[in-house]
């Protein structure tokens, strides 16, 4: 019997066939497909031929397409819904593939001919994308260790099998955190609270098998909790549970875990001749330098936390009106703060919330995709992984661009966070393929759904990361949509986030959930003008993690993280009430993977650029500016990785930004 995970796909555009894949067809479709991908790089290595772009470069790109369905199947279910075998099969596959990867760019044959080719370059007369992939594939092999030798080769192989063990374990100890911990609430200890949450904190109980209303550990749950309950102990309660997600002691805990992590990286940047892990993988960014990089975090940092500061006056004063003494502590800030906004703002989130429903959201996200894009969706009928996801098929005049999956609700099996992933990525070689992109999200369940702004603000940047799939545009799969520079990457999902605060998108989606009636046009002025309440807050909370992050890798790797952790946190005064948006116990940004390690910071620096670029809108003829729109698509959305971030940015906005449009769009401009 054939193993349905590498057999042809016959489903509606070769989705995979998840009603016929069963935990057991993991284990044998990747030993099958690891040996068909040996087997093609054997081919490669083995050709008597001299190296051209053809039988090495393109040979490579056509090679382990076989794998690359099982892992996009297998980590697609494995982030989104987990259980214990696929936990098992995670902790067992990581090491294998780290090992299998480590094995090819150690290839000291393939290596040769790659590095053949990059130096008869300019005699090839390759296209401009032909020549940007083969700088990519020799920088790649030369900074996965291609040119080590001897023991240094074999440590860089451990190095890379050992970190891939850890970066499982470190996810998987938070995902049984954040699963295990819950406070079940009494029907007294739910007055204060708005009927959201609420019914949030009912369904919560009725998913997990709880007698009642319970708080989990879901940030679409446990932060509303913290803003709205009145009852302060329970309010504590749920932030120390929150705050120790990975420090917890036991097996679960991942202080040591976070330690090793950083020495082992330390240990990979010098044997490649780095002085320091971040000088490795910053060479590669738009950032380029750390230094670079807390320059320009320290430009956001002194006037966040001023605004920080000031608001910590205020929101002291009217707890002790509360005749509460004391500090202002990290669980009060948003309690008190959403009491400031109403009384400020006259916004309530409980009544705005009913305005922002789920399913019409997800119409706001299509429809200005339509508007400026030209793009459809369509449902689609098909099995998928999970009984909450959903899918779209996407066109364009009529052709098929690709197609869309959203799975949208928290629950135990799926890690915590948002994310967008392509099951498949767009390209035209060795043939035509259509991405498959998903958005994965962790809002509360409900019947109908809904959102709080924030929530809302996370549909809309996960579907700009979709975008970049979908729109993508290029010969090879390994340039394609998202493969870009992690600091150039965040940039389309935070400027798609602007088309959220478009008046006239509010004005037709953001509809009451009972009456239909849109959102009164003083409730929308008025949620607009507090787009930047508490951002003080917010960016201090980021910004915090993002140079703690840093630090970490800057340097010689501390022996003890937290320790490191609270000296930088003292060095740059770190306000007392407001914690790190990621701790570093539950920093996955950060540990579960080299993703975002020294680079958590790409956040604030695509802003830089997101803001910028949204004022090229304003500046021409509006949110919707169709010429505006063309060039976007052109020179970012649909150019991946084909050129430098740069080069994409200037063409479209014909220069570079500076840091002032961030702080304008933060309210933080002096």
């Amino acid at each position: 019997m054939s193993n349905p995970i590498l057999s042809d796909w016959d489903t509606p555009f070769q989705i995979a066939p998840f009603d016929a894949i069963s935990d057991e067809d993991f284990a044998p479709a990747l030993d099958l497909a690891l040996a068909a991908h040996r087997d093609e790089i054997a081919a490669i290595t083995q050709n008597p031929e001299p190296p051209t772009f053809a039988n090495t470069i393109e040979a490579l790109e056509a090679a382990g397409k076989a794998l690359d369905k099982v892992l996009s199947v297998f980590f697609t279910v494995a982030g989104a819904d987990s259980n214990p075998e696929r936990q098992e099969l995670q902790r067992d596959f990581s090491p294998r593939l780290a090992a299998h990867y480590s094995e090819i760019s150690a290839n000291t044959a393939l290596f040769a001919r790659v590095a053949d080719l990059w130096a008869r370059r300019n005699a090839l007369g390759l296209t401009p994308e032909q020549t940007r992939v083969l700088m990519l594939t020799h920088r790649g092999f030369v900074r996965a260790g291609a040119a080590l030798r001897g023991e240094a080769a074999e440590r860089m192989k451990q190095i890379k099998a050992r970190l891939a063990t850890l970066g499982t374990a470190f996810t998987q100890n938070l995902l049984a955190d954040e699963r295990d911990w819950t406070m079940p609430l009494s029907e007294a200890d739910l007055e204060g609270l708005p009927d959201f949450v609420i019914r949030a904190a009912r369904t919560a109980g009725e998913d997990q098998g709880a007698d009642g209303p319970i708080v989990t550990l879901s940030r679409s749950l446990i932060v509303p909790f913290l803003q709205f309950s009145p009852r302060r102990d329970l309010r504590e309660k749920a932030w120390r549970a929150w705050a120790a997600r990975g420090a917890n002691g036991g097996e679960t805990d991942n202080r040591a875990i976070a330690a090793e992590i950083l020495a082992l990286r330390e240990e990979r940047a010098k044997l490649l001749g780095y002085d320091s892990f971040a000088a490795y993988k910053l060479e590669t960014e738009m950032a380029k330098t750390p230094g670079a990089v807390k320059d320009l975090l320290m430009q956001v940092w002194e006037p966040a936390k001023a605004q920080a500061e000031a608001d910590a006056k205020v929101l002291t004063a009217m707890m002790q009106e509360d005749g509460v003494n004391g500090d202002l502590e990290p669980w009060d800030w948003r309690y008190y703060a959403e009491k400031r906004r109403k009384a400020e703002h006259d916004l309530d989130e409980a009544a705005l919330k009913p305005y922002l429903q789920l399913d019409r959201m997800i119409e706001a996200v299509f429809s200005c995709a339509h508007r400026l894009f030209g793009l459809e969706f369509a449902p689609l009928d098909v099995a998928l992984y999970h009984p909450d996801c959903r899918a779209w098929e996407v066109t364009r005049d009529g052709k098929h661009v690709g197609v869309f999956i959203g799975d949208y609700f928290a629950r135990g099996s799926k890690r915590s966070g948002a994310w967008c992933s392509a099951m498949r990525g767009q390209a035209r070689f060795p043939e035509p393929q259509a991405p498959v992109v998903i958005n994965v999200c962790n809002f509360a369940k409900g019947d109908p759904a809904l959102l709080s702004y924030d929530d809302a603000r996370t549909l809309f940047h996960e579907f700009g990361h979709a975008l970049h799939q979908l729109l993508s545009d290029v010969t090879y799969e390994s340039i394609s949509g998202t493969s870009v520079a992690r600091d150039f990457v965040e940039l389309p999902s935070q400027l798609y986030e602007h088309w959220l605060e478009v008046p006239e998108v509010l004005a037709e989606f953001a509809t009451h959930v009972e009456t239909g009636a849109p959102m009164p046009e003083a409730m929308r002025d008025k949620l607009l003008k507090a787009a930047n309440f508490d951002m003080g807050f917010q960016t201090v909370e980021y910004v915090a993690s993002a140079l703690v992050d840093l630090a970490f890798h800057e340097g010689a790797a501390p022996a003890d993280p937290m320790a490191k952790q609270a000296e930088v946190l003292a060095e740059i005064g770190m306000p007392h009430a407001i914690g790190m948006r990621h701790a570093t116990p539950q920093f996955a940004h950060v540990f579960s993977g080299d993703g975002y390690s020294s680079g958590y910071y790409s956040y604030m620096w695509s802003e830089v650029m997101d803001a910028d670029a949204f004022a090229a809108f304003e500046e021409a003829g509006g949110a919707f500016d169709p010429d505006r729109a063309q060039a976007l698509e052109r020179h970012i959305l649909s150019a991946g990785g084909s050129q430098e971030p740069e080069a994409l940015y200037t063409a479209f906005r014909g220069r570079l930004p500076g840091v002032e449009a961030l702080l304008k769009g933060r309210g933080l401009a002096a």
